[in-house]
């Protein structure tokens, strides 16, 4: 089991739940970009969906669907999956900046803490996925030393899956 208060060096963090989902709804809603690219849209059953939903064969107890806070502002969301897709590894199935932040190195910190706290933890390395088209993603994943390893066709578009060596 992970100690998120060690994923950030700068914010405070803790898990969501189902009592933040306006404002799990509300953040999500000003990132359209995302959005765009997958081929749906923030709503309250596709926020509370991703609070819940695990990979195959992944416990509950190893998701950690996560808020990353500057006091009351919310920064950055995670799911972060301990353990998967191999026992040394993590996941991060989603990752989201507070749009008014997006650009200033702040996802770049989180990521490079999230990855140190996960390699001081025994894991090997760390795999994502993104949109293809999504240019905005796919800088931000490689610029962040994430390697694209494959393609994962979704429904209706498809998913360069990327790992990155811990």
């Amino acid at each position: 089991m992970l100690d998120i208060s060690m994923l950030s060096r700068r914010y405070a963090v803790r898990r969501m739940t189902e009592e933040d989902t306006e404002d799990l709804l509300a953040f999500c809603s000003r990132n359209t970009l995302y959005y765009r690219y997958c081929g749906a849209e923030a709503t309250i059953e596709t926020v509370r969906d991703d609070l819940r939903v695990t990979p195959p064969g992944v416990c509950p107890r190893d998701k950690y669907y996560i808020g990353f806070f500057d006091g009351p502002e919310l920064v950055a969301v995670m799911d972060l999956i301990d353990g998967y897709p191999e026992p040394d590894r993590g996941f991060i199935g989603f990752f989201m900046m507070n749009a008014d932040l997006q650009g200033k190195g702040i996802g770049t910190g989180i990521v490079d803490d999230v990855c140190a706290c996960l390699k001081r933890a025994g894991k090997t390395g760390v795999r994502l996925a993104f949109a293809e088209d999504n240019p905005q993603a796919g800088h931000f994943w490689r610029k962040n030393g994430f390697r694209v390893a494959g393609r994962a066709p979704m429904d209706g578009w498809t998913a360069l899956v990327a790992d990155r060596a811990l």
